[in-house]
Protein backbone atom coordinates (compact mmCIF):
# COMPACT_ATOMS: atom_id res chain seq x y z
CA UNK A 1 0.00 0.00 0.00
CA UNK A 2 1.65 3.14 -0.65
CA UNK A 3 0.93 6.60 1.46
CA UNK A 4 1.80 10.19 0.86
CA UNK A 5 2.82 12.05 4.31
CA UNK A 6 2.60 16.00 3.98
CA UNK A 7 4.11 17.83 6.66
CA UNK A 8 6.01 20.74 7.01
CA UNK A 9 8.50 19.93 9.81
CA UNK A 10 11.66 17.94 8.30
CA UNK A 11 12.39 15.89 11.73
CA UNK A 12 8.55 15.03 11.72
CA UNK A 13 8.27 13.99 8.31
CA UNK A 14 11.34 12.01 8.27
CA UNK A 15 10.75 10.04 10.97
CA UNK A 16 7.17 9.12 9.67
CA UNK A 17 8.30 8.30 6.44
CA UNK A 18 11.05 5.60 7.98
CA UNK A 19 8.41 4.30 10.49
CA UNK A 20 5.92 3.88 7.92
CA UNK A 21 8.13 1.88 5.25
CA UNK A 22 9.65 -0.22 8.39
CA UNK A 23 5.80 -0.84 9.12
CA UNK A 24 5.65 -2.17 5.45
CA UNK A 25 4.03 0.25 3.53
CA UNK A 26 5.40 2.66 0.61
CA UNK A 27 5.52 5.74 1.20
CA UNK A 28 6.06 9.24 -0.57
CA UNK A 29 6.54 12.65 1.04
CA UNK A 30 6.19 16.29 0.49
CA UNK A 31 7.40 19.57 2.54
CA UNK A 32 4.17 21.38 2.11
CA UNK A 33 0.84 21.87 0.51
CA UNK A 34 1.54 22.55 -2.73
CA UNK A 35 3.83 20.07 -3.39
CA UNK A 36 1.69 17.34 -1.68
CA UNK A 37 -1.03 18.44 -3.25
CA UNK A 38 0.74 18.31 -6.79
CA UNK A 39 1.78 14.56 -5.82
CA UNK A 40 -2.02 13.41 -4.73
CA UNK A 41 -2.92 14.93 -7.92
CA UNK A 42 -0.32 12.55 -10.35
CA UNK A 43 -0.78 9.51 -8.15
CA UNK A 44 -3.58 6.99 -6.78
CA UNK A 45 -2.20 6.91 -3.11
CA UNK A 46 -3.95 4.76 -0.98
CA UNK A 47 -3.77 7.08 2.47
CA UNK A 48 -2.68 10.30 2.14
CA UNK A 49 -1.35 12.32 5.78
CA UNK A 50 -2.08 15.39 5.88
CA UNK A 51 -0.88 17.94 8.58
CA UNK A 52 -3.36 20.70 8.85
CA UNK A 53 -1.19 23.71 9.28
CA UNK A 54 1.11 23.76 6.32
CA UNK A 55 3.22 26.49 4.07
CA UNK A 56 1.75 27.63 0.68
CA UNK A 57 -1.42 25.58 1.19
CA UNK A 58 -3.50 25.12 4.13
CA UNK A 59 -4.39 21.40 4.94
CA UNK A 60 -7.86 21.96 4.87
CA UNK A 61 -7.26 23.45 1.24
CA UNK A 62 -5.40 20.42 0.14
CA UNK A 63 -7.90 18.37 1.18
CA UNK A 64 -10.49 20.16 -0.26
CA UNK A 65 -8.67 20.36 -3.68
CA UNK A 66 -7.66 16.56 -3.15
CA UNK A 67 -11.39 15.58 -2.83
CA UNK A 68 -12.10 18.02 -5.95
CA UNK A 69 -10.17 16.04 -7.77
CA UNK A 70 -12.20 12.79 -7.23
CA UNK A 71 -9.28 10.79 -6.20
CA UNK A 72 -10.60 8.17 -3.88
CA UNK A 73 -7.80 7.59 -0.94
CA UNK A 74 -8.29 8.15 2.37
CA UNK A 75 -7.37 11.14 4.50
CA UNK A 76 -5.72 11.16 7.78
CA UNK A 77 -5.05 14.69 9.02
CA UNK A 78 -2.61 15.69 12.01
CA UNK A 79 -3.50 18.73 13.74
CA UNK A 80 -2.72 20.88 16.91
CA UNK A 81 -5.41 22.44 16.63
CA UNK A 82 -7.84 22.28 19.49
CA UNK A 83 -10.60 23.81 18.79
CA UNK A 84 -13.79 21.17 18.30
CA UNK A 85 -15.24 23.20 15.27
CA UNK A 86 -11.35 22.97 13.22
CA UNK A 87 -11.82 19.02 13.43
CA UNK A 88 -15.41 19.04 12.64
CA UNK A 89 -14.60 21.35 9.39
CA UNK A 90 -10.89 18.97 8.43
CA UNK A 91 -14.28 16.32 8.57
CA UNK A 92 -16.80 18.19 6.42
CA UNK A 93 -14.03 19.30 3.72
CA UNK A 94 -13.22 15.51 2.85
CA UNK A 95 -10.99 14.45 5.40
CA UNK A 96 -11.79 10.53 6.66
CA UNK A 97 -10.12 10.78 10.10
CA UNK A 98 -7.83 13.00 12.72
CA UNK A 99 -5.39 12.75 14.86
CA UNK A 100 -4.34 15.29 17.56
CA UNK A 101 -0.70 15.85 18.00
CA UNK A 102 1.40 15.08 20.10
CA UNK A 103 0.45 11.56 18.98
CA UNK A 104 1.55 7.95 19.76
CA UNK A 105 3.31 6.30 16.34
CA UNK A 106 1.23 3.06 17.14
CA UNK A 107 -1.73 4.88 17.15
CA UNK A 108 -1.09 6.54 14.05
CA UNK A 109 -0.37 2.59 12.58
CA UNK A 110 -3.45 1.51 13.83
CA UNK A 111 -5.71 4.33 12.16
CA UNK A 112 -3.88 3.63 8.75
CA UNK A 113 -4.82 0.04 9.22
CA UNK A 114 -8.39 0.76 9.80
CA UNK A 115 -8.44 3.54 6.95
CA UNK A 116 -7.12 1.07 4.66
CA UNK A 117 -9.68 -1.46 6.00
CA UNK A 118 -12.35 0.76 5.25
CA UNK A 119 -11.16 1.29 1.68
CA UNK A 120 -11.10 -1.86 0.84
CA UNK A 121 -14.40 -2.96 2.07
CA UNK A 122 -13.00 -5.00 5.27
CA UNK A 123 -13.76 -5.29 8.43
CA UNK A 124 -10.91 -7.71 10.06
CA UNK A 125 -6.95 -7.21 9.76
CA UNK A 126 -6.88 -10.61 8.64
CA UNK A 127 -8.15 -11.54 5.02
CA UNK A 128 -8.94 -15.50 4.19
CA UNK A 129 -7.99 -16.67 0.33
CA UNK A 130 -8.79 -20.25 0.53
CA UNK A 131 -6.61 -21.91 3.11
CA UNK A 132 -4.49 -19.05 2.73
CA UNK A 133 -4.62 -16.17 5.61
CA UNK A 134 -2.57 -12.84 5.54
CA UNK A 135 -2.25 -10.46 8.71
CA UNK A 136 -2.24 -7.34 7.62
CA UNK A 137 -1.70 -5.92 10.61
CA UNK A 138 1.83 -7.94 11.07
CA UNK A 139 2.72 -8.79 7.24
CA UNK A 140 2.34 -12.46 7.74
CA UNK A 141 0.70 -15.23 5.90
CA UNK A 142 -0.20 -18.50 6.96
CA UNK A 143 -1.82 -21.83 5.14
CA UNK A 144 -3.88 -24.17 7.03
CA UNK A 145 -2.06 -22.41 10.37
CA UNK A 146 1.63 -22.79 8.98
CA UNK A 147 3.29 -19.62 8.79
CA UNK A 148 4.81 -19.16 4.82
CA UNK A 149 7.14 -17.03 4.44
CA UNK A 150 7.45 -14.45 2.27
CA UNK A 151 10.23 -11.49 1.59
CA UNK A 152 8.49 -8.08 1.85
CA UNK A 153 8.16 -7.13 -1.98
CA UNK A 154 6.29 -10.51 -2.35
CA UNK A 155 3.92 -10.25 0.72
CA UNK A 156 3.15 -7.12 -0.60
CA UNK A 157 2.21 -8.20 -3.95
CA UNK A 158 -0.02 -10.77 -2.04
CA UNK A 159 -1.91 -8.31 -0.18
CA UNK A 160 -2.53 -6.05 -2.65
CA UNK A 161 -4.19 -8.72 -4.79
CA UNK A 162 -5.77 -10.32 -1.97
CA UNK A 163 -7.47 -6.81 -0.98
CA UNK A 164 -8.65 -6.02 -5.05
CA UNK A 165 -9.59 -10.40 -4.77
CA UNK A 166 -12.07 -10.76 -8.02
CA UNK A 167 -10.43 -8.02 -9.82
CA UNK A 168 -7.63 -8.29 -13.06
CA UNK A 169 -4.97 -5.88 -11.06
CA UNK A 170 -2.32 -4.48 -13.87
CA UNK A 171 1.37 -4.42 -13.16
CA UNK A 172 0.98 -0.57 -13.61
CA UNK A 173 -1.85 -0.29 -10.74
CA UNK A 174 1.20 -2.98 -8.81
CA UNK A 175 3.66 -0.90 -9.41
CA UNK A 176 1.67 2.48 -8.31
CA UNK A 177 0.55 0.83 -4.80
CA UNK A 178 3.91 -0.73 -3.96
CA UNK A 179 6.88 1.34 -4.91
CA UNK A 180 7.59 5.00 -3.88
CA UNK A 181 9.62 7.59 -5.71
CA UNK A 182 12.74 5.99 -3.70
CA UNK A 183 12.63 2.56 -5.29
CA UNK A 184 14.22 1.91 -8.86
CA UNK A 185 11.74 -0.32 -10.43
CA UNK A 186 13.24 -2.62 -13.27
CA UNK A 187 11.08 -3.91 -16.52
CA UNK A 188 10.40 -7.41 -15.07
CA UNK A 189 10.13 -6.24 -11.18
CA UNK A 190 6.54 -7.56 -10.76
CA UNK A 191 6.48 -10.32 -13.23
CA UNK A 192 9.89 -11.28 -11.04
CA UNK A 193 7.65 -11.00 -7.58
CA UNK A 194 4.83 -12.84 -9.10
CA UNK A 195 7.13 -15.62 -10.03
CA UNK A 196 8.22 -15.96 -6.49
CA UNK A 197 5.03 -15.43 -4.91
CA UNK A 198 4.11 -18.46 -7.08
CA UNK A 199 6.43 -20.72 -6.05
CA UNK A 200 5.89 -19.94 -2.19
CA UNK A 201 2.37 -20.55 -2.27
CA UNK A 202 1.86 -22.90 -5.10
CA UNK A 203 1.31 -26.59 -4.95
CA UNK A 204 2.87 -29.26 -7.13
CA UNK A 205 -0.33 -30.75 -9.12
CA UNK A 206 -2.56 -27.84 -7.87
CA UNK A 207 -3.61 -24.77 -10.42
CA UNK A 208 -2.05 -21.65 -9.33
CA UNK A 209 -3.44 -19.19 -6.91
CA UNK A 210 -2.52 -16.35 -9.55
CA UNK A 211 -3.48 -15.95 -12.79
CA UNK A 212 -2.03 -14.02 -15.23
CA UNK A 213 -4.55 -12.51 -17.78
CA UNK A 214 -2.35 -11.75 -20.68
CA UNK A 215 -2.80 -8.30 -21.80
CA UNK A 216 -4.79 -7.44 -18.31
CA UNK A 217 -2.62 -8.23 -15.89
CA UNK A 218 -2.75 -11.03 -12.74
CA UNK A 219 -6.04 -11.90 -11.04
CA UNK A 220 -6.05 -14.00 -7.63
CA UNK A 221 -8.71 -17.12 -7.91
CA UNK A 222 -10.60 -17.55 -4.99
CA UNK A 223 -12.28 -20.97 -4.64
Amino acid sequence: MRLLVIEDSKILRESLVVGLRDAGYAVDSAADGEEGLWAAREIDYDVLIVDAMLPKRHGFEVVREVRASGRPGAILMLTALQAIHDRIDALDLGADDYLTKPFDFGELLARVRALLRRCYGQSSEKIAIGPFVLDTARKRVTRDGANIPLRPREYAVFEYLARRRGDVVSASDLETHLYDESTELSSNTIEAAISMLRKNLDRPGESSLIRTRRGMGYELICE
